[in-house]
């Protein structure tokens, strides 16, 4: 099973979003969507899972709750925007992955057997950095194997 994970779009979906993500099963959005738009296209490559980033404003942004669970191929996911809200909103015990998003800074990490996984900004280009998405595949023996694509 392979997941694309998103974050930071602020309103813009690249056209090369679409071929990185070819093939997912899901894809998890970890706010700063931007606009709902966003949210359909990515509906047209896989089914999607969203939380609302500090952005998310508007009528339409409040179906989107600021933290979910989302269990894919056997696995627990947490989604949050900030990372730094992990302390008011902490994890549920028993979770495999943490997304994030919010820095514009990808990272993968792993901390206590957790994989925290921030994919960085897809969305128009902040601060000098690069322009970022990730998928995780859950190989035969259920391990997360996360990879960042740079789409720039």
């Amino acid at each position: 099973m392979k997941i694309g994970v998103i974050s930071d779009t602020h309103g813009l979906l690249r056209p090369e979003v679409a071929s990185y993500l070819a093939g997912v099963s899901h894809i998890i959005h970890a706010g700063d969507i931007g606009a709902e738009r966003i949210l359909d296209e990515l509906r047209r490559i896989a089914p999607v899972t969203a939380v609302r980033g500090n952005v998310d404003v508007g009528a339409w942004a409040y179906d989107y709750p600021e933290t979910t669970t989302v269990r894919l191929g056997g696995h627990d996911f947490y989604v949050l925007h900030d990372l730094k809200e992990l302390v008011a909103k902490p994890a549920p015990s028993g979770i495999n992955a943490v997304i994030c998003g919010h820095s514009h800074r990808a990272g993968v990490r792993v901390v206590d057997n957790v994989l925290y996984l921030n994919p960085g900004s897809a969305g128009p280009r902040r601060f000098r950095l690069p322009v970022t998405l990730a998928t995780v595949e859950i190989g035969e023996g259920g391990e997360l194997r996360p990879i960042v694509h740079t789409l720039d």
